[in-house]
């Protein structure tokens, strides 16, 4: 609104704008035919809807969709749109790369290039909104994205001053109106930005835990050295004081005879409970989602199978915690969780630019 304001239009001109720009995915100035002409004019000077180039795009036989983004520098990201019979469900990258390194993440092993400004986070949603509405023909009113998770490449909570405005409009009424229900952070688990978060911009949030103790986490999940499980399950039971949902949603990557016996599950539900020597005396209330690991050849680790999961997600059941599994999508585009990485790799060159030793030791500083 400052913006529109420094033009010399007044406030209302800058709502105008914006619903064109998110609600309807108008690029062209001169087709916002209810702006004043004087501020069309304004407009074509100096201002511009850029929308991310697209590098590719792939169509699982699921009705999986994969855009490769390209985010300049040599640098890509992919956004996954997962389509469901209740909901359409947009997974958003953050950053290029990841710098947490999760032993079964195959985005963490191309490395971290950059953090994602602002406008980049929102160009996933407006891309896949419009175009599939097009493509569907579906009126400016029907809605195809109502469900955002923040799970794609990168760390969100590592890019906050690019994230919260995002997020912000996500939420707004003349953008995408979606429901805090219906957008998910997901973070490894960095404390001081989750408390962050609940006083900014409380969504819903799901934390990868991956395991139910500190000497395991810390091997799959690197952020657990500086951030153990009690800090982070007290961070948990603070967001839930101002979280949309009353459960912080637990994701548990299910990997074969390293963390999916029984022993780990019984593990699991104590220290969720406050029964753990890891975290005495914090409870968190929560669900679980078991996500059937997606194996790539440089991890050296194995899916657990279907039988194991069911068994697992059976005790925790039985110890009274809503559990589900993920199903598996786009396995075919690569384009399920931990496999966000495939193209990209190669078009980062991420491996080239360490050679030369030309990878920024700080991330870019986020524009917001």
């Amino acid at each position: 609104m400052a913006h529109v304001e420094g033009l010399g239009e007044k406030r209302f001109r800058a709502t105008q704008l914006f619903r064109w720009v998110h609600r309807r995915g108008e690029a062209d100035f001169s087709r916002m035919t209810d702006l004043a002409k004087s501020l069309r004019d304004k407009l074509v000077v100096g201002h511009e809807v850029r929308p991310l180039p697209v590098v590719a795009e792939q169509r699982s036989a699921d009705g999986t969709v994969k855009w490769l983004f390209g985010v300049g520098d040599g640098n890509a990201v992919e956004t996954v749109f997962i389509p469901e019979a209740d909901r359409g469900t947009l997974c958003v990258s953050s950053q290029a790369g990841c710098a947490v390194g999760c032993r079964f993440c195959s985005t963490g092993h191309q490395g971290f290039s950059r953090n994602l400004r602002t406008g980049e986070i929102l160009a996933q949603l407006w891309h896949a909104e419009h175009q599939l509405k097009l493509r569907l023909g579906l009126p400016e009113s029907e809605r195809v994205i109502d469900n955002v998770v923040m799970m794609g490449m990168g760390e969100p909570l590592q890019n906050y001053g690019a994230l919260v405005p995002a997020l912000k409009v996500m939420l707004d009424d003349h953008a995408y109106g979606l429901s805090r229900r219906r957008v998910t952070v997901s973070t490894s688990g960095v404390v001081p930005m989750m408390d962050r978060l609940r006083d900014d911009c409380p969504v819903a949030l799901a934390v990868s835990l991956h395991a139910p103790d500190d000497a395991l986490r810390d091997d799959l999940v690197p952020l657990n050295r500086k951030y153990p499980l009690a800090e982070l399950l007290q961070a948990c039971t603070r967001y839930l004081t101002a979280a949309p949902r009353d459960f912080i949603t637990f994701e548990y990557c299910m990997l074969e005879g390293v963390n999916d016996s029984d022993a780990h599950a019984y593990r699991l539900v104590d220290l969720v409970r406050g029964r753990s020597p890891c975290a005495p005396g914090v409870s968190v209330s929560c669900k679980f989602n078991l996500i059937p690991f997606n194996p790539f050849p440089a991890s050296g680790l194995r899916r657990s199978s279907a039988q194991r999961v069911s068994a697992f997600a059976g005790l925790l059941h039985e110890a009274g915690f809503v559990t589900t599994v993920r199903k598996t999508r786009g396995d075919d585009i690569d384009a399920a969780c931990g496999q966000l990485a495939g193209e990209v790799q190669d078009r980062t060159a991420v491996e080239a630019r360490r050679a030369r030793r030309t990878i920024p030791l700080q991330p870019e500083r986020a524009l917001s």
